[in-house]
């Protein structure tokens, strides 16, 4: 796969997940997927994601900068959304924040087989903190 059709791949796998179409997740993430070291398979990792979205009931990924260069994926996902409650042990109870997400893929066969992930946490602390 080229850089563009890899990209390509990758912004339909983000279209997904703000559809939150579970079914479809495995049209895009191999069975057997890593997440930062963890292999949750795709059961794991499709239930970690359902859970964000009950935690954070307007969560939506939204790609800053993305970087294919084939087997892998670079992006910055930038969000702007209200957690419910603790969000990264943070109390945010309700407020609204904006960080970003630093996230590498790599794709095996077409699917995502592991992902690499960085939340700013920092960035959300620095607002809990602000008046």
């Amino acid at each position: 796969m080229n850089d563009a059709g890899l990209a390509a791949l990758y912004r339909d796998y983000i279209a997904c997940l703000n559809r939150q179409d579970w079914p479809a997740l495995g049209s895009f993430v191999q069975d057997d997927v890593v997440h930062n070291g963890r292999r949750l398979g795709l059961s794991g990792y499709s239930a970690m994601l359902e859970q964000n979205f009950r935690d954070i009931p307007d969560l939506r990924f939204d790609v800053q900068l993305l970087v294919a260069d084939p087997p892998c994926v670079a992006s910055r996902l930038a969000f702007d959304c209200t957690p419910r409650a603790t969000f990264m042990g943070l109390a945010v109870n309700g407020r609204r924040v904006s960080f970003a997400e630093n996230v590498f893929y790599q794709y095996r066969d077409g699917k995502i087989a592991e992902v690499w992930s960085v939340i700013d946490k920092a960035a959300i602390e620095a607002q809990l903190r602000a008046p």
